[in-house]
């Protein structure tokens, strides 16, 4: 294995592989930073020029392009509350705040370091996992997934914003826009009330967008200001932000292997791995009332979750062909293209080609913080810019990524309605998160069940891992009851001591 990882080491410093490379990423730079396009359409469009590479020149193209796309999303997110991609949306709660402290480079800094860390933590967990993970990948069937939506769907708790009862309304809403469209097991369709584009159900791109970009955009044509309201100081701190990496590094590497694992289930998504290692670092602060506002923390979370998923994403698609994401699902064209059949013999006879994937997620992904880091000054300087003058761009760019999400009219609309809805959810105080990860787990709730029922029916509760699996939500969800009640508390006692002292800071 070792002579293998050396060989797939040579064969990626090849000069005009690494040129290859830089092509990517060049390509991945420009589209993450368009919102709502992001790594799958780059791939998808650059699969072509893959049919005259080799095998490792082809994975260096295209998983460069992946990884600086996710890098440039995070940016995008942070800079102006628009989400570079469907699945960066968690980075915005708390990095887009800080970018309206002046904090944008600090932000940005954090995210990069993250990423970095977890691109790491990623391609160790390929390596480590290669020689084991048929067995584990094949042991988690229909029961399992579902239990771990489940799961996930217990971290609602961790975003309530305040409100627990909001908060699971708002999950409840995603669960049922995830019901919208054909059922996974029958085919019949539900809740299309004769729309046609209500056949494919709800995207999650338009939403996402809708909910957390048309808000900030009305914020900034209504303030008539800049994004940053306060001084951007020394660049926005860039470099306290990497520190701030190393500070909270245990929370990046739970973080990054969480969302590590996450990648290794097939049909889990980058979304849901994004969203669960955000509301791990709530449920992990012993200041989860500040979330949303600022903290850095919620921006180390999802960074450094944007590389690590993909390299557990890697495991099932190179050992035996099943796309651990969307992403994943694009790179087996490239194997049909470059010849390749992914399975036994990539462990064993192309061995050198699975290690060279380890090496292109750690090295494209430190190449592209490069690029990104140089650029990061004029970035953060955006955020001073006049509101009337990045409004009409910002608002293009939104548009754009929603209608290329299915080249179909229908998203501009679901656009609009998604947009409407976030603002008045911000102007009532109702959490938006929570729809956003109902949404992403509904359909995979939706689907697990019904395989596992048709299956099973309802013997699959008693199966061992699934019986482990729930136990562990029901206490994932005691305890966030818990703490909010803990939370609710302490803020009740403080405004009492407000009150007794005349507002004189009491509890300063």
């Amino acid at each position: 294995m070792f002579e293998a990882a050396a060989d797939g080491l040579m064969g990626l410093l090849d000069p005009f592989t690494l040129g290859l490379m830089v092509i990517g990423i060049l390509i991945g730079l420009v589209v993450g930073l368009l919102p709502g396009l992001g790594g799958i359409t780059a791939m998808v469009l650059m699969l072509p020029f893959t049919f005259d590479m080799t095998p490792i020149q082809a994975f260096s193209f295209l998983l460069g392009m992946f990884v600086v796309s996710s890098n440039a999303g995070e940016l995008t997110s942070i800079l102006f509350g628009v989400p570079g991609e469907g699945t960066t949306a968690a980075t915005i709660l708390d990095g887009h705040p800080m970018a309206k402290k002046g904090q944008a480079g600090r932000a940005m800094g954090a995210s990069l370091a993250s990423s970095a860390v977890g691109a790491v933590l990623g391609a160790i967990t390929l390596a480590i996992a290669l020689p084991i993970v048929r067995p584990l990948v094949l042991s988690f069937g229909a029961p399992e997934l579902f239990a771990l939506t489940i799961l996930g769907v217990t971290f609602i708790a961790s975003l309530s914003g305040g409100s627990l009862t909001r908060s699971i309304l708002m999950g409840g809403m995603g669960f049922a826009l995830a019901t919208v469209g054909s059922s996974p097991q029958t085919g019949i369709y539900r809740f299309t009330f004769g729309a046609p584009y209500l056949l494919e159900g709800v995207q999650l791109v338009p939403v996402a967008l809708g909910l957390f970009a048309i808000p900030e955009i009305i914020d900034l044509a209504v303030r008539r200001t800049s994004i940053a309201q306060a001084d951007l100081g020394k660049v926005g701190g860039v470099m306290q932000g990497v520190k701030d990496a190393f500070t909270h590094r245990w929370l990046v590497v739970r973080s990054a292997s969480l969302s590590a694992f996450i990648g290794l289930i097939p049909g889990l998504g980058s979304a849901a791995a994004q969203w669960m290692s955000y509301a791990h670092a709530v449920q992990s602060s012993p200041r989860k009332e500040e979330f949303g506002t600022g903290r850095v923390e919620g921006v180390l979370a999802p960074g450094a979750s944007a590389n690590a998923k993909e390299g557990g994403a890697l495991i099932p698609t190179v050992a035996f062909g099943v796309p651990g994401s969307l992403a994943m699902a694009i790179l087996l064209g490239a194997f049909q293209i470059v010849g390749l059949v992914p399975g036994p013999r990539m462990l064993t006879t192309h061995l050198d080609v699975t290690f060279s994937m380890v090496w292109i997620l750690v090295i494209a992904n430190f190449i592209s913080i490069g690029f990104l880091a140089l650029l990061l000054p004029q970035l953060v300087r955006l955020t001073k810019v006049k509101g009337l003058i990045l409004v009409p761009i910002i608002l293009a760019m939104v548009w754009l990524g929603a209608f290329s999400n299915q080249s179909n009219f229908g998203d501009l609309v679901l656009l609009a309605v998604a947009g409407a809805m976030g603002y008045a959810m911000v102007a009532l105080d109702w959490p938006r998160p929570p729809l956003i990860l109902g949404l992403v787990l509904g359909s995979l709730a939706d689907k697990n069940l019904g395989i596992a029922y048709q299956r099973y029916h309802y013997d699959f509760f008693t199966d061992p891992t699934v019986v482990v699996i729930l136990l562990i939500a029901a206490a994932s969800l005691v305890y966030a009851l818990v703490q909010n009640k803990r939370i609710a508390r302490a803020k009740a006692g403080l405004a009492e001591m407000d009150k007794r002292t005349g507002g004189r800071g009491g509890h300063a």
